[in-house]
């Protein structure tokens, strides 16, 4: 192990450009893109955001830039998922489109022709997948060991994940199907694995978290990464980076095992509210209050969280490089007002029918009271809380907003079929002090909405 922590940390040609990933150089892998969380009542009062916030849909990028892969193509915006691969980046944006940047080496950053509809996305070794409204998943890339041959007949698909040289798929039935690289047994499917709602895939290992809050493993287990803890139980997410793995409890802490170089499992010292989950050659934690954690390899500045990075809501680790997907900003109606904290209130449940009664169905926008209740006066101009989505039927993405319309231009939360997910936010009232959801889906689709207001603005002259 010492050589290849050694080797790990030249930035020479040699090291950049000398690889190939059947023979597995460095081990290295990327992480699948974890927007899995867990959603309590509420996330606690969101301070007052500055007036000046980033703009919704942005990314930001650190560490290694060999292959240019944290370059952010000029001009990316609207973009409502992440995912990093060993030396490239991905973005997927709203209107289902797939944007790549850094190493093309084996066409992984080379998107393919007319790819629309996508859902979600994963970045491989040097490969990557795209899961499209369909339910069907496209692959480009290095197909060196049947990575990016997508089996025959694979249909209904709800998640994806690339390893190193393997490929991961979830289907609607909770079942889950590999295809690629099997020298450590990284796609051979556990016997009678069912009831699975998310997967990972790293160097050689696969995972699986089951309904049940357990995960399975299975793959190489050079260094523990398929040996579970004892009693792991609780889990919401997780993560498969190259010889270690990440899991995310309902109580916002994190585990990890596997290999330990550089310290990678070794969890920062009373980390908690944890919402999300990131693994490739280092360790991320997105936190409930926007803020971002790193350990791990530091070779290249990849722990070392950019100045001032806040307000993120997604997160993924590549080789030597992460990304953070920076949510909504504080939006005009804000400027010039100030803010009221209250006790938290809901303001819509579609299950209870508070709010409004069952739940949206796809692309079919509706609308909700907010001024005069929980005590936000008429003339408020915006307010904060958390929007959580839970019982979907499919995944994919909620706009919440001032506007009523069908096609979003940017997304609120992004989640998986069944998941759990939410997210704070500060969003502008519309004139008449209502909000508008839009629950962006395939037709047939439909997903439940509760929203928490924790406070509210209201023009500055009101409090002189």
């Amino acid at each position: 192990m010492k050589s290849l922590l050694s080797a790990a940390v030249r930035p020479d040609a040699a090291f950049r450009k000398s690889r190939r990933p059947s023979v597995r150089l460095l081990g290295l892998t990327p992480a699948a893109l974890l927007l899995c969380g867990f959603f309590t009542a509420w996330a606690g009062p969101l301070a007052p955001p500055a007036a000046a916030v980033t703009p919704s849909g942005t990314v930001v990028a650190w560490g290694g830039n060999q292959d240019g892969q944290t370059t952010i193509p000029a001009g990316l915006s609207g973009v409502i998922a992440i995912a990093a691969g060993i030396y490239d980046s991905l973005a997927l944006k709203s209107n289902g489109t797939v944007v790549a940047w850094g190493d093309n080496s084996y066409g992984q950053t080379t998107i393919p022709a007319g790819l629309s509809g996508v859902t979600a996305i994963a970045a491989g070794g040097y490969h990557n997948l795209a899961l499209k409204s369909n339910g069907s998943v496209v692959a480009w890339g290095d197909n060196n060991a049947g990575q990016t041959t997508i089996p025959g007949g694979l249909s209904g698909v709800t998640a994806i994940a690339a390893g190193e040289v393997h490929s991961l798929a979830l289907k609607s039935n909770g079942t889950v199907v590999a295809w690629g690289d099997n020298n450590a047994g990284q796609t051979t499917i556990p016997g009678g694995l069912s009831g699975v709602t998310a997967i990972a895939a790293g160097g050689s290992q696969s995972l699986a978290l089951k309904s049940n809050g357990t995960v399975v493993a299975w793959g190489d287990n050079s260094y523990g990464q398929t040996t579970i803890p004892a009693g792991l139980s609780g889990v919401t997410a997780i993560a498969a980076g190259t010889f270690h793995n990440l899991a995310l409890k309902s109580n916002g802490t994190v585990v990890a095992w596997g290999n330990n170089a550089t310290g990678r499992t070794t969890i920062p010292a009373g980390l908690s509210g944890v919402i999300a989950i990131a693994a490739g050659y280092n360790s991320l934690a997105l936190k409930s209050d926007g803020t971002v954690v790193a350990w791990g390899d530091n070779s290249f500045g990849q722990t070392t969280i950019p100045a001032g990075l806040s307000g993120v809501i997604a997160i993924a680790a590549g080789g030597f490089h992460n990304l953070a997907l920076v949510a909504a900003p504080t939006v005009s109606p804000i400027t010039g007002s100030t803010y009221h904290a209250i006790s938290p209130a809901r303001l819509l449940d579609t299950r209870s029918g508070n709010g409004l009664s069952g739940p949206f169905n796809a692309n079919s926008p509706r609308t909700f009271g907010v001024t005069g209740r929980a005590g936000i006066p008429a003339g408020a101009t915006a307010v904060t809380g958390n929007i959580t989505a839970v019982d979907e039927t499919a995944g994919w993405a909620v706009y919440l907003g001032p506007d009523p319309t069908a096609s979003p231009g940017s997304s609120t939360i992004n989640f998986g079929a069944g998941e759990v997910i939410g997210n704070g936010l500060t969003v502008a009232l519309r004139a008449d002090g209502t909000l508008s959801a839009t629950y962006m889906s395939s037709s047939g689709n439909t997903t439940d909405l509760v929203f928490d207001v924790t406070g509210y603005f209201v023009p500055a002259l009101w409090d002189m």
